[in-house]
């Protein structure tokens, strides 16, 4: 078996990305391990059992790095997070204070909206359509 396990996504700071993933999105703290750099190894994960692809939040190191948080797919949604229960997942999301960029729509593939994380990363919330 191969997969994607994880993707990293460049962060300012660890803990607040940590919680933002947990607390917004619901996501779970899989690892956080210092490494002898003084970085951190922090990945999580879109909820409980999940087998899927990861996010490593890894600071950013250098100006080059700095410059691209929340712009790593130049503007582009390039997150893609798959719900179960839209309608729960949305509202959830809205009363933490998830910024999103458009009203819920209802497509042939399934209900679909756009969001933004905290640095401003564009992603679709997606219940595909049965």
């Amino acid at each position: 078996m191969r997969r994607v396990a994880l993707v990293t996504l460049v962060v300012d700071d660890y803990d607040e990305a940590i919680r933002f993933y947990t607390e917004a999105l619901g996501f779970r703290l899989a690892e956080d391990e210092p490494r002898p750099d003084g970085a951190r190894w922090v990945v999580v994960v879109p909820g409980e059992g999940n087998d899927g692809t990861g996010l490593l939040l890894a600071r950013a190191k250098d100006d080059a790095q700095r410059a691209r948080v929340g712009d790593q797919t130049g503007g582009r949604v390039g997150f893609f997070l798959h719900t179960d229960d839209f309608a729960r997942d949305h509202a959830r999301m809205t009363a933490a204070g998830v910024t999103f960029l458009e009203e819920p729509r209802h497509e042939a593939y399934g209900s679909v909206v756009v969001f933004q994380d905290l640095y401003g990363n564009r992603w679709d919330l997606l219940q595909p359509a049965a």
